[in-house]
């Protein structure tokens, strides 16, 4: 069987409405003893089969995924051996605390380094470093199971703009009052 035909059946038996996104490292054991790996994936992305998120992220678009959630899967991949909650612009928006929704951008604060990952027109993923781990946040987060991350409260979410010099014009303080 060629391999764009095989990864095509590979893909078409893991895919579902959870498992949409594959990294590469994915499907190199689903595919053994093709050596050239990053071709084919190319070569899929050139046919359609697959959808290039980022830097060895892959969309398969066959399968229906939640709608405005991506970018949100996408960083819980990237960064799964890492602590990441949404924070910032993002929590505050979702809470209506900014008046303005960051439109393609989400913001997360990481245990990882801090990075801006491009993800063409998927939007981009910004992560910030920070030094607190989950035992110092525990009763300040909870599990946003359909992002598949941890989320902010508004609290935190204000303290970690304060704490990394971001602007705080757009945010909207009578709400927050009410909020927290």
């Amino acid at each position: 069987m060629q391999p764009i035909k095989q990864l095509e059946h590979v893909l078409a038996k893991l895919a579902d409405r959870d498992h949409y996104l594959f990294a590469a490292t994915d499907l190199q054991g689903a595919l053994p003893g093709h050596g050239d790996l990053p071709v084919l994936l190319s070569r899929a992305a050139k046919a359609g089969l697959l959808k290039r998120v980022c830097r060895g992220l892959y969309l398969y678009p066959r399968i229906e995924h939640p709608s405005g959630l991506l970018l949100f899967h996408a960083a819980a991949r990237l960064r799964a051996d890492e602590f990441n909650y949404i924070s910032l612009e993002s929590a505050l928006s979702d809470a209506g605390a900014i008046s303005q929704m960051p439109i393609n951008a989400i913001t997360l604060m990481s245990s990882g380094r801090s990075n801006v990952i491009r993800c063409g027109d998927f939007g981009r993923i910004e992560f910030v470093h920070t030094i607190r781990g989950p035992d110092d946040l525990a009763n300040q987060l909870t599990y946003d199971a359909d992002c598949h991350l941890w989320r902010a409260s508004v609290a935190l979410a204000l303290r970690d703009m304060r704490a990394t010099h971001r602007s705080l014009e757009l945010i909207d303080w009578e709400a927050v009052h009410e909020l927290v």
